[in-house]
């Protein structure tokens, strides 16, 4: 899953952009939105050459979901867009979630990599990284991207504090 701490991160050209290029390889890519999103999704369609779908665990059951999530069962594999910030939800849950990102990730056991705007910070990055990596154990950090890197002095700091506190780029 593509996520990040919270909306305006870049998400969804991160996404298309993964889906574009996999699929300019040749490689059958899935893909999917988290919550009741549906502009991102014709997006996904254009980018990947397949339809996505809307993955929502405040207004849809386990089985839907499931169901929703088999659709990528003829690719090589499944790439999500998460919605807000990854544990960004309503208070009050809903058919299996309260409809953050996170619970799509944690139900189906994808790993999430984080976009984060570094624009006006470098190592305080990593602290954002670090806290999301460790906030909900069951749902799993895989890496982050980083997103408007203003110099290569400016990656440099940002991957060295990423790489300090364990948190693959």
């Amino acid at each position: 899953m593509v996520a990040a701490p919270a909306s305006g991160t870049g998400k969804t050209t991160v996404m298309l952009g993964l889906l574009r290029a996999l699929r300019d390889d040749g490689v059958a890519v899935q893909p999917f939105k988290s919550g009741p999103d549906y502009i991102d999704p014709a997006f996904h369609r254009a980018a990947s050459g397949r339809a996505s779908f809307n993955l929502d665990s405040w207004s849809m059951p386990a089985t839907m979901l499931d169901t929703l999530a088999a659709k990528a069962d003829d690719a090589d594999f499944a790439l999500s867009e998460g919605s807000m910030g990854l544990f960004d939800g309503v208070a009050k849950p809903g058919a299996t979630g309260n409809g953050a990102s996170a619970d799509i990730a944690r139900r189906m056991g994808w790993p999430v990599v984080l976009v984060i705007d570094v624009s006006g910070q470098a190592q305080s990055a990593a602290a954002t990284a670090l806290g999301f990596s460790r906030y909900d154990p069951s749902v799993r950090i895989a890496g982050v991207i980083l997103n408007r890197v203003a110099s290569p002095r400016h990656e440099r700091l940002a991957r060295s504090a990423m790489d300090a506190v364990g948190i693959r780029v």
